[in-house]
């Protein structure tokens, strides 16, 4: 089997070390493109795998098609390798808003293909990827293209009316996490600590609630109760946070990515 990657940017790179890292492939067996000649000399540099600025040479050559190009230019891209595409090759689609009903269309003939939606923690093997399949994918081709991706994270096979939901949740909440770590450093700041210290604090603080969350199996509830003494520090400021509307301004939030990723 051999894989191939038609776009090498950041989401493909974690995903390749990942692969790489486990196993999965051997650099041998990996192929990728991109538009820029400096972004795949970098991969070629840093992966040791093969390169190339033509996309058809990747759909003609992998079993595995992994389109890692952005939403926008996946119509132009599949109309460049929609000819050589075949019936026996997988494709794996990354992009939100990428519908496999869209997907079949663009194409235009039966195929293979599997929808997922990974998120940028794949570069340190801590992403999650939600994945759905068309009729064409067989349950044990499905596993497969699950332990490929297992190779960066975890992996749940969700239902495709959910896709819009996973890029909320995951896909793009990163972000919103990202905002929240530097706000609590900032305030650490404000309050005397060195930045570089207030962002580990804050950063690790977030890392070690999440594994409580996934490994004890409590309800988050729960464990913030379980922080809060009568009377002290950590209720005075989950009152001051509930009086903002934290609770209220990351469901809005999440329902207006949501409202984004199905195009609306």
């Amino acid at each position: 089997m051999k894989i191939g990657f038609i776009g090498a940017g950041n989401m493909a790179k974690a995903m390749l070390g990942g692969i790489l890292a486990n196993g999965i492939f051997d650099k041998e067996e990996i192929i990728a493109s991109d538009a820029s000649e400096a972004c795949l000399k970098a991969i070629e540099d840093s992966l040791g795998i093969s390169t190339t600025t033509d996309n058809k040479i990747v759909a003609k050559q992998a079993d595995v098609i992994v389109l890692a190009v952005k939403p926008q230019y996946y119509g132009s891209v599949i109309e460049e390798i929609k000819d050589g595409v075949q019936s026996h090759q997988i494709i794996v689609t990354i992009a939100p808003g990428q519908t496999i009903e869209r997907l079949e269309q663009l194409f235009g003939k039966t195929l293979k293909l599997v929808r997922t939606m990974p998120n940028t923690p794949a570069l340190v093997g801590e992403g999650i990827t939600a994945v759905c399949k068309n009729k064409e994918v067989t349950e044990d081709e499905l596993r497969y293209i699950c332990k490929i991706l297992e190779g960066f994270g975890k992996v749940e096979v969700v239902d495709e009316h959910l896709m819009d939901v996973v890029v909320s949740v995951s896909g793009s909440s990163p972000a919103y996490v990202f905002m929240f770590i530097e706000a609590m450093a900032d305030a650490a700041v404000a309050d005397g600590m060195p930045r570089k210290q207030a962002y580990e604090f804050a950063a690790q603080a977030v890392l070690g609630s999440a594994k409580m969350v996934l490994e004890t199996g409590k309800h988050p509830g729960e464990l913030k109760d379980m922080v809060c003494s009568p009377g002290g520090t950590t209720i005075e400021a989950v009152r001051v946070l509930e009086e903002k509307g934290l609770r209220s301004t990351i469901f809005e939030a999440m329902k207006a990515c949501t409202k984004k990723a199905k195009g609306m």
